[in-house]
């Protein structure tokens, strides 16, 4: 019988922040986190879709979150951040303002939505992460972008 590490019982996760709302995305779904870079718009897109960037000869498509999660529309600036992600094979990068903290929690950490939420927030939402006085929810990121293989 194989020892069960305590790792394999940890689960690491991205926190940012939109706004003053914290979230945050598993970190195995995450490339890279650089900054703002300005986007070539394409016609047509989805509003949420600001355009596309050149990262090292792929294209890949930069969502702004806010919008998306129905937060408003962050006007991107120097200051922000491009969390670049893999979400069913595709490359996306996401808008956010600032890239919080990288954080070890044990599953048990990530309690379930309440009832009373809406399907669209189900979808996108996995979970709610407490710590301390910060709330945190977990998104699905296939839930945020269920188009993901569509947009390119």
């Amino acid at each position: 019988m194989a020892a069960v590490s305590l790792e394999d019982d940890l689960r690491e996760v991205v926190a940012f922040r939109i706004g003053s709302q914290e979230f945050c995305i598993d970190i195995r779904a995450v490339r890279e986190i650089r900054s703002w870079t300005p986007t070539t718009v394409l016609p047509h897109a989805p509003s949420y879709i600001i355009g596309v960037i050149n990262l090292r000869g792929s294209v890949v498509p930069i969502i702004n979150l806010a919008e998306r999660l129905g937060l408003g529309s962050l006007e991107p600036e120097a200051r922000h951040v491009i969390i670049i992600t893999v979400v069913e094979g595709q490359v996306v990068g996401l808008l956010v303002d600032a890239v919080s903290d990288i954080l070890t929690l044990p599953p048990s950490s990530v309690q379930p939505m309440p009832k009373i939420a809406s399907e669209t927030t189900l979808s996108f939402v996995r979970g709610v992460i407490t710590l301390d006085q910060r709330i945190l929810r977990l998104l699905d990121l296939i839930g945020v972008l269920p188009n993901v293989r569509r947009m390119m």
